[in-house]
């Protein structure tokens, strides 16, 4: 018989590793909010360590990731845009980007992050503008955040 597995959203460290003590399943994949300027790593090393994927929805930051300097820089060397870049930053870092469009020429662009690497320096770059109290998405129900 195969085994389901499931996925659990917008889960803190906490209740993940309460999900997985009580689960009947093993947990696939967890769904957070993602993006350049929120550090997300220690929730996602604690799902990676139990074997989640991580998909990120927000990856473009509602609007903010187009203006940012630093991905233009690195999206004008790689003749690419900066949401092509950020989208590739978490590719990269083995996070699924989930972006929302509804237009057929941003689901094109969105795509083509898909055809070149980011360097381990455009990477540090990129990982550096990280900032506290980033986050975009958070109701009023939401967990208390782990960054």
């Amino acid at each position: 018989m195969r085994r389901s597995r499931s996925r659990v959203p917008n889960f803190n460290i906490a209740l993940i590793e309460e999900a997985t003590k009580l689960a009947t399943e093993p947990l696939a994949v967890l769904q957070i909010e993602t993006h350049p300027y929120l550090d997300q790593t220690k929730v996602i090393a604690v799902a990676r360590r139990h074997g989640m994927a991580i998909v990120g929805y927000c990856p473009l930051a509602r609007g903010k990731v187009p203006g940012d300097e630093t991905l233009q820089r690195i999206a004008r060397a790689h003749g690419k845009t900066p949401s092509q870049i950020a989208l590739r930053y978490l590719e990269q870092d083995r996070i699924i980007p989930i972006p929302r469009t509804s237009k057929r020429e941003r689901l094109a662009e969105n795509l083509g992050s898909l055809d070149f690497k980011l360097t381990d320096a455009e990477m540090a770059a990129i990982g550096a503008l990280k900032r506290p109290n980033s986050r975009i998405v958070s109701p009023p129900q939401a967990p208390a955040w782990d960054s």
